[in-house]
């Protein structure tokens, strides 16, 4: 069960109403960095977490959180939106917001949504779900949920450098925030587990015997004319403690050459590959 609050998380306050702002907004709605993404990645994550219950309830938790994310920013959108044209004599109005809407600002905020947010990102392109992960395997998903807030925070940190609106930076500057305290608290998980040398290779519950491990721990160097660049990747202790890093510089081919044969007849194929 949900529960809402008629007041937002945070302020958020427009001061000076920009339709081309609007759309780059939306990139953080229904973009693959955007609140759509993580909300539902949390949501599905917490319906299918297994084992310690605290974490459900954070994945939860956070799931929620991000989506009155998405309710700050669809009313930051609709701010921006005010003023801007409902027909083309107002279009053609010499009026900064009206200049702003016909250099670059999307048509179907007026078209389809009335001036307000949708579900889709700056292109216009509706987010389909298909940057959602969750695999029920506690390690991945969190260390795909620390990478979804590294885009966001990324993101965020874009939109702020664009404008120069007082009120739209204060508000990026809460998302900002909100990004680099979910990156920590996901991490946070995989230490209470133990760490990266307990969780590696995810899953850690795949029996040795199932993997071939003398290719394990190689860096291999594909590059014909340069040795194996040098880095922490390619020598010492392996993360997981197991095995030792190395270097396999210009590695030969261990494999067959792929050949399928002949073609079956009544499959489709000319008579010459029979």
């Amino acid at each position: 069960m949900f529960h809402h609050s008629g007041k937002l998380q945070y302020p958020v306050k427009v001061d000076k109403p920009n339709p081309e702002f609007a759309m780059l907004l939306q990139q953080a709605i229904g973009g693959i960095e955007g609140e759509i993404r993580v909300a539902m990645q949390y949501f599905f994550q917490a319906m299918g977490a297994r084992g310690d219950d605290r974490i459900r309830d954070m994945l939860m938790s956070t799931a929620t959180e991000e989506l009155s994310h998405i309710e700050m920013l669809g009313h930051a959108v609709a701010l921006n939106l005010e003023g801007a044209p409902v027909s083309y004599q107002e279009a053609t109005a010499k009026d900064p917001v009206m200049n702003a809407i016909l250099g670059g600002a999307n048509p179907r905020h007026l078209l389809s949504s009335g001036l307000s947010a949708m579900p889709v990102n700056s292109n216009g392109v509706p987010f389909d779900m298909s940057h959602v992960y969750a695999t029920g395997n506690i390690g991945a998903d969190m260390l795909a949920n620390a990478t979804a807030e590294a885009g966001g925070r990324v993101l965020a940190s874009r939109l702020y450098n664009w404008t120069d609106d007082h009120g739209m930076k204060d508000f990026l500057s809460f998302l900002i925030a909100r990004d680099t305290y979910h990156q920590q608290q996901w991490l946070a998980v995989i230490e209470e587990l133990g760490g990266m040398k307990s969780q590696l290779p995810i899953p850690n519950s795949t029996p040795e015997d199932h993997e071939n491990m003398q290719h394990s721990y190689y860096y291999l160097n594909t590059l014909l004319d340069k040795e194996a660049p040098k880095g922490r990747w390619a020598e010492g202790p392996s993360l997981d403690g197991k095995s030792e890093y190395s270097v396999v510089n210009q590695p030969a081919p261990e494999g067959q050459e792929p050949t399928l044969g002949k073609a079956k007849p009544g499959s489709g194929a000319q008579k010459e590959q029979l």
